[in-house]
């Protein structure tokens, strides 16, 4: 503090604290950002081939009548027995984040069983193929218990796999 009681002017060439800029920035309009400086040259690069192995699928997402986004990813049956079955709870949001199934918030699939119906988080599609291992037995289900309804939470293998 000044001793008058006003602050004190910062030194010549200080803003707040910090060093100002003496001189203005110089642009050249006529050159291209991108370009290397002067007297350096750039030899053209191979492109960079794809590595081997899975790729993503090209997302090419498109909403269905039923409003849910279909991205193209998507599961077969055996796929997802063999998941279900290597653990001993799979979890709806795991089975969706393994398999990438992305869907509308509110996808769910009516699946008819001998003893009633239960409704599957799940795409048409995926949730039709999950019915199909929950009517054979081959996979069981855990319902929502709040609220009371038949709304699958998470899956459990039936038949344990046989390691030798």
């Amino acid at each position: 503090m000044a001793p008058s009681g006003h602050a004190a002017a910062a030194p010549s060439g200080f803003v707040d604290g910090a060093v100002a800029e003496t001189e203005p920035r110089l642009e050249r309009p006529d050159r291209d950002p991108a370009a290397p400086p002067d007297g350096v040259t750039r030899e053209p690069q191979a492109p960079i081939a794809a590595e081997p192995g899975p790729h993503p699928a090209e997302t090419t997402a498109q909403v269905d009548r039923n409003g849910s986004i279909d991205t193209g990813a998507s599961c077969t049956a055996p796929q997802l027995r063999r998941f279900i079955k290597s653990r001993p709870y799979v979890p709806m949001h795991e089975l969706r984040r393994r398999f990438g199934i992305n869907g509308g918030e509110d996808d769910v699939t009516l699946v008819e069983l001998a003893g009633g119906r239960v409704f599957v988080g799940l795409p048409p599609r995926e949730g039709a193929l999950l019915g199909e291992l929950l009517r054979g037995g081959e996979i069981g289900y855990e319902l929502s218990l709040d609220p009371r309804s038949p709304v699958v939470v998470g899956l459990y293998p039936m038949r344990p796999v046989a390691r030798t």
